[in-house]
């Protein structure tokens, strides 16, 4: 059984890790090993991490800085968690990778996005999903379901979380052969139908 990687990415309040848990019971339900992880995080040093990088006492840090502590917690997980479970054969669904810090750090923040994937290459070992999912929102609607208690990237502002959406619906156009994109004008379930369907699909049922 070989193993898959699949992704979850959108903006903020996209309902992205919702439909990753919805997923991740159904393939379950069906006998199929999963394993849902999220980013930053998954692993001890990688949630270490994040609080860190959502903490909104480090209102000074520079955009390089979060830009490393991203891939730190990335090259952390892959080690740790995703490599070892595709090589047992799970389906290792996960809540943002590598495209979430080209669309945030790079189109967001003005990190160049060369240096991104160059990086990024060697923090995933040259691991690229077999499908991703990008879970596309109105800006000013995700940040409303994000509720009172913001993060730091979550306070940043309407500017800032547009240029990420648009840097995503970009790469979308980039790689249309991965990244499937799914507006989210819909109800979870009918959504949840959808990526169900494009799963199905992948894993050849």
């Amino acid at each position: 059984m070989k193993g898959v990687f699949i992704t979850f990415e959108g903006s903020e309040g996209s309902g992205k890790s919702t439909q990753a848990a919805m997923i991740c019971k159904y393939l379950k339900d069906k006998g199929r090993p999963a394993l849902h992880l999220r980013e930053p995080g998954g692993v001890k040093i990688s949630e270490t991490i994040r609080r860190i990088l959502l903490d909104v006492r480090n209102s000074g840090m520079t955009k390089e800085c979060e830009t490393l502590l991203y891939m730190a917690a990335r090259a952390q997980l892959v080690e740790e968690k995703v490599l070892p479970a595709l090589k047992q054969g799970q389906v290792v669904l996960c809540d943002r990778f590598l495209d979430s810090t080209v669309a945030y750090q790079g189109y967001g923040n003005g990190v160049d996005i060369n240096f991104i994937k160059d990086i990024g290459r060697m923090v995933t070992q040259g691991l690229v999903p077999d499908l991703t999912f990008l879970f596309d929102i109105e800006t000013e609607k995700g940040l409303e379901r994000t509720g009172q208690n913001k993060d730091r990237i979550e306070l940043r502002s309407l500017h800032y979380h547009n240029r990420v959406r648009k840097g995503y619906l970009r790469l979308a156009q980039e790689e249309p052969g991965r990244i499937k994109i799914i507006r989210v004008n819909k109800s979870k379930e009918d959504i949840h139908a959808l990526v169900k369907k494009a799963v199905d699909a992948l894993l050849g049922w």
